[in-house]
């Protein structure tokens, strides 16, 4: 049935016409690709000049003007990679804008300009030397701005990346900053230990508000140019083929014909679940001719008002109260998993699996291995069935080779194939980073190889796996490398030559570095401590040994010395949690290890005490020592004392290296008498905007410990507030619990917080709330207690 009059929009202009409300309000439109990203001359570059200084808002030209402004790609033919998917979508010609209440000083405008200079002219590698706190993240934001391309910021852990993501998000408020990490709260992979014949199955947390972030991520690259992601070494794990993700997604336009009936399949299709009483993300409900959908990586839910066949119209609402926010002329609906694949391609991956499986029964009969055959029969042939019954089985990634149509031994698609073919790649804190990104594929690889060989998994299931080095470089085009210490592979690359960034807009100077001997450290060491506490400042203190952070923790504690200490044993979240605190003056005095080093933003730390300075090795390195010194440099009264009996090759480099930034600095400050402003930085939580107070399940496993298999096994709470649990609540005596029992408790009352919060009974939730904070704060003191 079909109503005559509705070929066009509401407003009379065909859908996706400049004048349409699709032109105006969807993110996701139709528009002829322009090519085109960038044309030198356009973005206040003095000529010959070595500032750059960013014009003033009054001279920048309307945005009418700068949005009509022709542009074309910088990008050299060399290292254009080839485009792998092959769509009508074509991303929208957003721009990138810098907002921001400061302007480019110190060493940051040569650095911009230098950095950019290096891009346009087609270098595939570029160094920036940047000192600690000499502002590297709002470099590279305005670096963006200039070279106007979609880029990838990669951060060795979640926490750092987290911070970056929100570092951006505040530079860059009208462009898409998207976040990529790992969604697992709790990962077990799968693995097998012959020597007590035990297996281990994979048991994992899906944190689901981080896998929205991903969603949203490859949904954002798809459909605009202005993308930063920021990401960590997940983004070289496998993620599914781009060409298929966006083959399956669903494209609806307003006046267009369309079976309801088959609209419906195709959701089902893309992995969404019909579900008419639970509106929640990755499912959608029917009412008669109305179909309302809620992408997974979208905050805002999709209404499909159909007449008959045709297409009505089209809005964004909000998911709880059903109110409309916009009206479109088209949508896409991206699939509900990375990992979608059609009806077709599953039956021809069923037939290549069933015949991979029975060659591989053949070779292990042959060796007589009669109970890994039988054991690979019986897995494989249960994983067959499922994947034919209901399109998808646990496990389902070790067949993604056969799904995806591969070569054995062949790389699967990941996050670097759903970028455009001129990215920029920005490896922040690069002499961790590189080593990282070049070490994953081994370790993946010999935990895989032991559950082929005891017939766990096919062979073909090493072909799910992290990239290997050559195939990361084959992937990415040109290169920035952030690091205060680059390491050999990228001076490497560059010949040593690097863009110098030491200068910082604060005018602090490196920390002064002082060698002490080891006779008597831990007494001048108390001493210094007690100077720094009268001032209301803050130390760090790094040892070579656990047992020595913990010792001497005890020790300044017996003193009466407030203390912490810090290392790897310590949960993630409560890592990030003692950096608050310490800032926050809860204790004074923070001992850690190989912790203590990049990405600590702690302008309250006066000093950075180096215990047996003069024992070579990895945590004593020339770059290691320099990377510790940094911490001191926010500070404007910063010391470094190292405690050795005689000054090693790695202390002198450390030592040089740091003299030479200070001397520029101070011959810097004098010559344009700038006075040193101490850091004044607002204290908040790193993860704020990831891990939202209101959704602190995802984190409270990893807090507490010992929880996440629980939660993921299904053996959490029920939802809801029992008698009995409220009981348990007011009347034990936490003081007297057990850790374990405590721990339990909270996650408890978190999940029935969070329980209450969705059926609205918002009374509930907040009186859970603030009970819940108490049993935290008695945790803390149990684990100060027992520190």
């Amino acid at each position: 049935m079909r109503r005559p009059g509705r070929a066009s929009g509401p407003s009379g202009r065909a859908p996706g016409a400049p004048g349409s409300d699709l032109a105006r309000s969807s993110r996701v439109a139709l528009v002829p690709r322009r090519g085109p990203l960038l044309r030198l001359g356009t973005l206040g570059v003095r000529a010959g000049g070595d500032k750059y200084r960013p014009r003033p808002s009054a001279s920048r030209p309307p945005q009418a003007a700068r949005e009509a402004l022709a542009t074309r790609s910088v990008t050299p033919p060399t290292y254009r990679r080839r485009v792998r998917t092959s769509t009508e979508l074509r991303p929208t010609q957003g721009r990138f804008r810098v907002v921001s209440d400061f302007e480019p000083s110190g060493d940051q405008p040569a650095a911009i300009e230098g950095l950019a200079q290096r891009v346009n002219a087609g270098e595939k590698d570029v160094v920036l030397l940047g000192a600690t706190g000499t502002g590297k993240s709002a470099t590279t934001a305005w670096l963006i701005e200039k070279v106007q391309r979609p880029t990838l910021v990669m951060a060795p852990n979640k926490t750092l990346a987290a911070q970056l993501a929100n570092e951006f998000r505040e530079l860059l408020p009208d462009n898409a900053v998207e976040y990529f990490v790992s969604y697992y709260d709790y990962y077990q992979p799968e693995a097998y230990v012959p020597q007590t014949d035990t297996y281990i199955e994979k048991d994992s947390s899906i944190n689901e508000e981080v896998e929205r972030l991903r969603h949203s991520a490859t949904n954002s690259l798809f459909t605009r140019r202005d993308v930063v992601v920021v990401a960590t070494v997940s983004c070289i794990y496998g993620l599914g083929t781009p060409q298929e993700y966006v083959e399956r997604a669903l494209k609806i336009r307003v006046g267009e014909e369309r079976d309801r009936d088959e609209l419906l399949r195709t959701l089902v299709t893309e992995q969404y679940t019909r579900n008419d009483l639970s509106f929640t993300r990755g499912t959608f409900r029917v009412r008669g001719d109305t179909i309302e959908v809620f992408p997974v990586y979208e905050e805002l839910a999709v209404r499909i008002e159909m007449f008959g066949d045709e297409v009505e119209r089209l809005y964004y609402l909000h998911p709880l109260t059903g109110e409309v926010v916009r009206e479109v002329e088209e949508i896409f609906v991206f699939p509900a998993s990375h990992y979608v694949a059609g009806p077709e391609r599953m039956e021809r991956a069923i037939g290549s699996i069933e015949a991979e499986l029975e060659q591989r029964l053949a070779e292990l009969e042959k060796q007589g291995k009669l109970l890994e055959a039988q054991r690979l029969r019986m897995r494989t042939t249960y994983d067959i069935e499922m994947m034919r019954q209901v399109g998808f089985c646990s496990g389902i990634e070790n067949y993604s080779r056969h799904i995806d149509g591969r070569a054995p031994g062949s790389a699967g698609s990941c996050l670097l194939d759903y970028f455009p073919d001129d990215f920029l790649l920005v490896i922040d804190e690069s002499h961790v980073t590189v080593p990282q990104i070049g070490g994953m594929y081994e370790g993946d690889m010999s935990r895989k190889r032991t559950l082929v060989d005891h017939g766990f998994r096919l062979p073909s299931a090493m072909d799910n796996r992290p990239l290997k080095w050559e195939e990361f470089t084959d992937r990415i085009g040109q290169t920035v490398y952030l690091s205060a210490t680059p390491g050999d592979y990228e001076l490497g690359r560059t010949q040593g030559e690097v863009v110098e960034q030491v200068i910082r807009p604060t005018g602090l100077v490196d920390p002064e570095v002082v060698v002490k001997p080891t006779k008597g450290q831990i007494d001048d060491l108390v001493h210094e401590i007690r100077l720094r506490t009268e001032k209301d400042e803050r130390v760090l203190v790094t040892t070579l040994t656990k047992k020595m952070a913990e010792d001497l923790t005890d020790y300044l504690l017996e003193l009466g010395i407030k203390v912490r200490y810090l290392h790897s044993e310590v949960d993630t979240l409560r890592r990030v949690e003692l950096l608050r605190e310490l800032r926050q003056g809860e204790y004074d005095v923070l001992v850690g290890i190989n912790l203590l080093r990049e990405g600590l933003d702690l302008p309250e730390v006066s000093l950075v005490a180096i215990l047996d300075a003069d024992k070579e090795g990895f945590l004593r390195s020339g770059r290691s020592l320099i990377q510790t010194i940094g911490r001191a440099a926010r500070n404007v009264s910063g010391q470094v004392h190292m405690y050795a009996d005689k000054i090693t090759p790695s202390m002198a480099q450390a030592i040089e290296e740091t003299n030479r930034r200070r001397e520029r600095q101070i011959a810097y400050n004098t010559e344009r008498g700038v006075d040193p402003q101490p850091l004044r930085k607002k204290i908040v939580d790193i993860l704020d905007g990831i891990y939202r107070d209101a959704s602190e399940a995802e984190g409270a496993t990893e807090l507490l410990g010992g929880s996440g298999r629980q939660q993921s096994r299904g053996k959490s709470p029920v939802p809801g507030l029992s008698s009995k649990a409220r009981a348990k609540a007011g009347s034990i005596d936490v003081q007297g619990l057990p850790r374990n029992e405590l721990a339990d408790m909270i996650t408890q009352m978190n999940e029935q917080m969070l329980a209450a919060a969705r059926e609205l009974q918002f009374e509930v939730a907040a009186r859970l709330r603030d009970e819940l904070n108490e049993l935290k704060k008695e945790l803390r003191q149990f684990d100060a207690a027992h520190a």
